[in-house]
């Protein structure tokens, strides 16, 4: 299994330098469509704590609890992640219960999203910059006028 074994956003960027440009033009990109949401570094949970393992770097924050936990987790709005062959891009963000990524995932580019929020790429030039500032950018807006539900994973049905 992959894993990026870093300690910080400085140590997470420089942990794969063929990837590091990518990883930086990403981050350039939401911080410029988002600057409200503060960078921060994801550790991701310790061992036999609930919660998601993998480092990334974070946007914005929130709390989530799982069934096995009442403590609250901190996670990213935005989280970018180096995966073993790719990038991800996580958003936590759903509007009347549908992913927001799924509201742009036809104009983003190059990219894959998935059911539960999460986008993979390869390279920055795979992604439609226009429509990925668009969705940033309107996440922010929705954000300031509580008109997006943050929550992280699946959605039960029903």
């Amino acid at each position: 299994m992959f894993k990026v074994t870093a300690s910080s956003i400085d140590g997470y960027f420089a942990f794969d330098p063929a990837r590091e440009a990518e990883l930086r033009a990403i981050d350039r990109m939401i911080r410029h469509a988002a600057p409200t949401l503060k960078r921060w570094f994801v550790a991701g949970t310790p061992p036999g704590e609930p919660g998601m393992k993998m480092a990334m770097i974070g946007y914005g924050r929130f709390a989530y609890t799982v069934r096995s936990s009442p403590q609250p987790i901190d996670w990213p709005i935005v989280g970018l992640a180096l995966q073993k062959n790719y990038l991800s891009l996580y958003l936590s963000a759903r509007r009347e219960g549908t992913p927001l990524l799924a509201s742009y995932a036809d104009r983003l580019g190059k990219v894959s999203i998935s059911k539960i929020g999460a986008m993979t790429f390869v390279r920055t030039a795979d992604i439609d910059r226009d429509a990925f500032t668009d969705m940033l950018r309107a996440l922010v807006v929705d954000l300031d006028q509580n008109r997006i539900d943050l929550r992280y994973g699946r959605v039960k049905d029903g």
